[in-house]
């Protein structure tokens, strides 16, 4: 299918004097190259979906716009197996599935997200800042529908009451027709009464794709959970991106020393030796005489 123009952003705001943090996102054509590039079946494409989304939105709400990086790791013990997606303050995110074609039977003719991911595992996210050692905090996983389990990780490990909102429609054909969502932030000086109050409008929104496919934009979003107002702040695109390289897989075949480098050299004899990106699976192909080059350097 042919997508709509898509605006591929986040929007961020803050509410009732500066009470509430919120951010808003629609990324529906970042979604649909990760199912073009993983070949992910409906259910998968829906939680790989999700979760780089939530990457992007805990990115945008946490790191500033450099090379500080936010990885959200998901693995239930499903089908699916583990979901792995990075972002950065720059709204660049990559992801990966261990096993993107796997079914679950439909629930009241919906994906049945938490049956490709599991419930029985952890939900974890990492920020890597700088030269620092990463930052990580788990939860064991609620409901493995990926925007529940966000939430109760913000409020469980990081102690930030909030309420997370993703979703990705997927056509019979198995393409994205739409996908975004929202983070809303609860911040201490909230009162109890205005915490009620969010809790009410939020449950009374429609589906996150519900939104995106009436055409709403993610100000318009934010417009729907903050009737009486916001302060918008600077909002950014977001895009799909992975940073590897082939001169970033020669290093790194290096950096397997001598012996592994020699026998993946026997290995492949007269053949190219191939290695492929787990994030965004481009092939790197190496000739016999490129990987003799690369013993040389690793010896």
């Amino acid at each position: 299918m042919t997508l709509p123009e898509s605006t591929n952003r986040i929007a961020r705001a803050t509410a009732y004097e500066g009470g509430v943090r919120a951010y808003a996102i629609e990324a529906t054509r970042t979604v649909a190259e990760l199912q073009e590039r993983h070949g992910t079946f409906p259910a998968v494409t829906a939680a790989l979906g999700r979760t780089a989304m939530g990457a992007l939105l805990l990115a945008a709400a946490t790191l500033k716009r450099d090379e500080s990086l936010l990885t959200i790791e998901v693995n239930g013990r499903g089908p699916a197996g583990r979901i792995l997606c990075s972002a950065n303050g720059r709204g660049e995110v990559r992801g990966m599935v261990a096993r993107p074609a796997v079914h679950a039977e439909s629930v009241n003719g919906k994906l049945n997200v938490a049956g490709v991911v599991g419930t029985s595992g952890y939900l974890s996210v990492s920020r890597q800042i700088g030269e620092r050692e990463p930052y990580r905090g788990m939860v064991e996983l609620q409901s493995g529908e990926i925007g529940e389990d966000l939430a109760h990780y913000l409020a469980r490990s990081e102690q930030t009451p909030s309420a997370v909102g993703i979703g990705v429609f997927v056509e019979r054909d198995g393409s994205v027709a739409a996908a975004g969502g929202f983070l809303v932030q609860i911040l201490p000086q909230a009162d109890d009464d205005l915490v009620v109050e969010l809790e009410r409008r939020i449950a009374g929104l429609p589906h996150p794709t519900e939104l995106i496919r009436a055409g709403l934009s993610p100000e318009e979003i934010l417009g729907r959970i903050f009737p009486d107002g916001f302060r918008p702040l600077e909002g950014q695109g977001v895009r799909f991106h992975c940073p590897c390289t082939r001169d970033r897989f020669e290093r790194a075949i290096i950096s397997l020393g001598e012996p592994e480098v020699n026998r993946l050299v026997e290995e492949e004899g007269d053949d190219e030796t191939e290695v492929v990106c787990h994030f965004c699976n481009e092939a790197y192909r190496f000739s016999r005489g490129e990987m003799l080059d690369i013993l040389r350097k690793a010896s």
